[in-house]
């Protein structure tokens, strides 16, 4: 099996988070690490720090399942909302200063976390 959505989920990943590494990275160069009190700085981190924190166990889903000879609609929809929910929070740190957008994104990952989670306990205790 060649896993050919879960490579391409993990690469558009890796892309992704190249921009959202290398924002901190110039924002910490041009105020040093230790810029207490920049708004812009924090968003940055978190937009980073939050992708970073949901992605790889996204990768790992949706490659379990893709594994698992799961309907390929399932596949697909899955990393599709994965991918989508991670692009709109990253926006929405960087680019909004209210929550709705990222709310939203927050609560397509949770939902295809469930699903995730849910279809890999059935096939392995069903």
């Amino acid at each position: 099996m060649s896993l050919v959505v879960t490579s391409a989920l993990a690469g558009l990943f890796a892309l992704i988070m190249v921009p959202l590494s290398v924002q901190v990275s110039l924002r910490r160069v041009a105020l040093g690490d230790a810029a207490g009190g920049d708004e812009l700085l924090r968003r940055r981190i978190r937009a980073h720090g939050n992708f970073i924190e949901y992605a790889p166990l996204a990768v790992i889903c949706v490659g379990l399942i893709e594994f698992g000879d799961a309907p390929q609609s399932l596949v697909l929809g899955l990393a599709g909302a994965f991918l989508i929910s991670r692009v709109v929070h990253a926006a929405g740190m960087l680019y909004t200063s209210t929550p709705p957008l990222r709310a939203g994104a927050m609560l397509l990952q949770h939902a295809a976390f469930l699903v995730a989670g849910s279809w890999l306990l059935y096939r392995v205790l069903g």
